[in-house]
């Protein structure tokens, strides 16, 4: 007891919290509170995924594991998975990589950081790719780039629309250059969709930044955003450095990317099944009988 004290007078002495709500916030058990990002309001954690892990103040589209993600945006028992037992090496022999990949295999129920397979929207059939920042915070590596491109040729082999919904901290730095290859390998797959005359949407969630931004999550006919999340190449501290400027405090959200040309559109999870299909209908696909 007298230790928990110590630490509250030790933070207060230290200036690190100004107020008192804000130690009392440090005191809420993780496992019943969420705190947002973006606003710092504190709502009971039920509360916020009974919303879709959607903030009730601000309107922050929170993190989704790719099969929360799956579950709210395509039609029930429709999605069809590929390369489920696809799983990375360790091509320059990192470290630890290995242990690494075999405690996050057992902690998120996946084996790399993206899900691919088919599925039904509102009856309209289509290809997805749903990455899951649970998993070494959704970088790419080998594993995650063979599978998007697999699942985008899949999509022009039989002529459906390809939806990823991106959600990445960029290459993964433990593959080298192998994980930077696959910057490439990805974009050329989108571009022979392109030539073959399908259709492509990315979904930018949150956060989507790195290399996955410069190569497939920028190249969507249509580019969506969910609200209040962070997109963009490198952060902000590395570009204030660069070019000694102070950057707007909504510089890379969502918000800021849709003023400025980069995102067409922001859309609410709750209408992305809508929007989704709505788009895909405008680009002559139409729903079948299932």
């Amino acid at each position: 007891m007298l230790e928990d004290l110590f630490k509250v007078v030790k933070t207060r002495f230290n200036g690190k919290e100004s107020d008192a709500a804000s130690i009392a916030d440090s005191t809420i058990p993780e496992d019943l509170m969420f705190k947002c990002p973006r606003c710092r309001h504190t709502m009971f954690l039920d509360d916020y995924e009974i919303n879709n892990k959607v903030c009730t103040a601000c309107n922050y589209h929170g993190r989704l594991t790719a099969r929360e993600r799956i579950e709210l945006t395509v039609d029930k028992d429709t999605f069809v998975e590929y390369d489920h037992s696809m799983m990375s090496l360790n091509p320059i022999d990192f470290p630890d990589y290995d242990k690494k990949q075999a405690m996050l295999r057992e902690k998120t129920g996946i084996n790399d950081a993206v899900v691919t397979g088919e599925a039904y929207i509102r009856r309209i059939k289509t290809v997805i790719a749903v990455m899951d920042s649970n998993y070494m915070m959704a970088s790419m590596g080998s594993v995650v780039g063979e599978k998007i491109t697999r699942a985008i040729e899949k999509a022009t082999q039989m002529k459906v629309p390809f939806i990823a919904f991106t959600a990445s901290g960029g290459a993964r730095m433990q593959e080298g250059t192998v994980s930077l290859m696959q910057m490439a390998k990805t974009s050329g797959a989108i571009a022979r969709h392109n030539d073959a005359g399908q259709l492509y949407i990315t979904v930018l969630t949150d956060p989507t930044t790195g290399g996955v931004t410069a190569s497939f999550a920028s190249l969507g006919d249509i580019i969506i955003a969910e609200p209040k999340v962070l997109i963009g190449f490198a952060g902000r501290r590395v570009i204030e450095g660069t070019i000694k400027q102070r950057l707007p405090d909504d510089f890379q959200l969502a918000e800021f990317l849709l003023e400025k040309g980069f995102v067409d559109m922001i859309v609410e999870r709750k209408k992305m099944r809508s929007v989704l299909s709505h788009l895909m209908m405008l680009n002559n696909y139409h729903p079948e009988e299932i």
